[in-house]
């Protein structure tokens, strides 16, 4: 993993200053411009660092270089969060080195796991990335490729694009259930070729600007996402279980995969703006669509099929029947364990998705509060680059849940301390945007603070969810218990989206808190009942 993580901070790196001396030297054809739209121009941080790197003269040159990039951050907003993804990535090379280094003879038993190990996670890890780059390649212009269309000859509203959206929340809300039983029933490879499908349909509709097409792209899209986060998880827990291998490779293979999934979006997100400057927002949505094709060529040629096993289905009933909702509610309702790791799976998503929805406008607001050296930096936002810190945030969460595994940490107790944490730094973020005013200049770096940190949490939560999951959901209903926890998931989000005008941005980052919060009873509850049968008296 450390060599992935330094090529691929190599190639940013080099890529943002080859863009500086391009942009200087070069004279190129002009890019895809939507009109009433600025886009923004990398800025060359990188360049004019090293720039200052060789003016550095004696034992002052480590206090000069911090100097230059202060200096250089505080131009404007893209120079100030390419520094930041700068710091975030050494960070994380530090971190991994400084495990590396540590590694103590469990790492060792980890590092030399057995050949058919190996072979599962690589089936699952190169079908799992492949699906979730196109997956973010999809998600930073979702908003731009709608809003781009001219239908009937007027403009898409704002309104219309939030309609749009709730299509797509609504269909995994609404069929995720029975989605995820026909994925029990006919099998989780299929689930997962069905997902690259649904998905590329989803991604070809973008290129229309017939309302009715559209509409049927956000329907595909929602019954694809319901897909992408049952099935594959389902056929790896599966198929590990069949195999007979230690548990312990499961947690390993989980934090491989979002540690890896923090890079791959990083990568989708430069590939993405890439893509739009030369063919416009749907761009990115075309690029995703081979990406899709080669993760279910993938499936199909090396996974084999998996299913929910028939003698477990609907409880271990006689005659084992198909995976079905009433089996798996009345499994839910034997082991309060399994409610406890869905509720916090619907909480603390939950309120992930209303951030992703709120983050856009509360840095907007906070850009304003801050004098920069440049006139006019404000105006212009690099959502780019800000998601790209946000994803490096991730893979240091995803790190750190790795490294505390190794530790013989109980995911029951990183997922605790993980959602405490979670909720503290959302409620500090609310806390920045409500008195922006008292804070002054300062609400801008607390703000970025809170929702790096919160970043950082993300990263550890998929993991530990999926560690979880797979601990604890019976592999006869899994599938259809994931998409069950989805039901009050989508609802969380849909309501706060409905109330948005009257919530506000702060109203709707503490709904944000408030789920977060209860996220964390949640998982202090289920980590109490993990404890000695004396301790568990307290639990529910």
């Amino acid at each position: 993993m450390i060599p992935l993580v330094v090529v691929i901070f190599v190639v940013l790196a080099f890529a943002q200053a080859d863009a500086y001396l391009g942009r200087t030297h070069v004279r190129s054809q002009p890019a895809f411009r939507r009109p009433e739209v600025q886009h923004e121009a990398l800025s060359g941080m990188t360049f004019c660092c090293l720039k200052s790197m060789v003016r550095l003269r004696g034992g002052s040159a480590p206090m000069a270089f911090i100097e230059g990039i202060k200096t250089t951050a505080s131009l404007n907003p893209s120079n100030y969060f390419n520094s930041l993804f700068a710091v975030l990535m050494t960070a994380v090379v530090a971190f991994k080195g400084i495990e590396k280094s540590t590694n103590d003879d469990s790492d060792k038993v980890l590092e030399n796991k057995p050949a058919n190990v190996k072979s599962l996670q690589w089936r699952f890890l190169s079908v799992f990335w492949l699906l979730r780059m196109a997956d973010w390649l999809q998600g930073p212009y979702f908003y731009d490729v709608y809003a781009t269309k001219i239908i009937n000859g007027a403009a898409v509203s704002a309104d219309m694009i939030s309609r749009l959206f709730l299509v797509g929340f609504a269909s995994t809300g609404l069929l995720g259930p029975w989605i995820g039983k026909l994925v029990d029933k006919y099998g989780r490879r299929a689930g997962t070729i069905a997902f690259s499908l649904l998905y590329t349909l989803g991604a070809l509709s973008t290129r229309s600007s017939v309302l009715a097409v559209l509409m049927f792209g956000r329907l595909m899209g929602g019954i694809g996402t319901s897909l992408l986060f049952s099935a594959p998880e389902a056929w790896m827990v599966g198929e590990h279980a069949k195999e007979g291998h230690d548990g312990k490779y499961l947690g390993q293979t989980f934090g491989l995969a979002y540690a890896g999934d923090s890079l791959i979006a990083i990568t989708a997100g430069q590939l993405a703006s890439i893509m739009a400057s030369k063919n416009g927002p749907t761009g990115p949505f075309a690029l995703s669509v081979p990406f899709l094709w080669i993760g279910a060529a993938i499936a199909a040629l090396k996974w084999t099929e998996n299913m929910a096993p028939k003698s477990q289905s609907d409880g271990g009933g006689k005659g084992g029947g198909d995976s079905t909702i009433p089996g798996a509610l009345k499994l839910m309702k034997g082991d309060k364990r399994i409610v406890l790791v869905g509720t916090m799976q619907a909480l603390f998503e939950g309120a992930m998705y209303v951030f992703v929805l709120q983050w856009c406008p509360a840095i907007k607001e906070a850009i304003q509060g801050v004098s920069w050296g440049q006139a006019g930096a404000a105006t212009i936002v690099p959502f780019g680059k800000i998601f790209s810190c946000f994803m490096a945030s991730c893979l240091f969460g995803s790190s750190l849940f790795g490294a505390l595994q190794k530790r013989g940490t109980s995911t029951e107790t990183v997922a605790q301390g993980m959602m405490i944490v979670a909720a503290t730094a959302m409620t500090v973020a609310v806390a920045a945007v409500k008195n922006a005013s008292s804070f002054g200049a300062n609400a801008f770096h607390v703000l970025i603070a809170a929702f790096l940190v919160f970043e950082a949490c993300v990263g550890m939560y998929f993991p530990s969810i999926g560690t979880l999951r797979g601990k604890y959901l019976p592999d006869s209903h899994r599938g259809v218990m994931m998409n069950i926890f989805g039901l009050p998931l989508n609802l969380i989000v849909v309501s706060v989206n409905l109330l948005i005008r009257y919530l506000g941005v702060d109203g709707a980052l503490s709904c944000s808190a408030a789920t977060l919060a209860a996220a964390a009873g949640c998982a202090a509850l289920l980590n109490l009942k993990n404890k000695p049968a004396k301790l568990q008296n307290f639990a529910i």
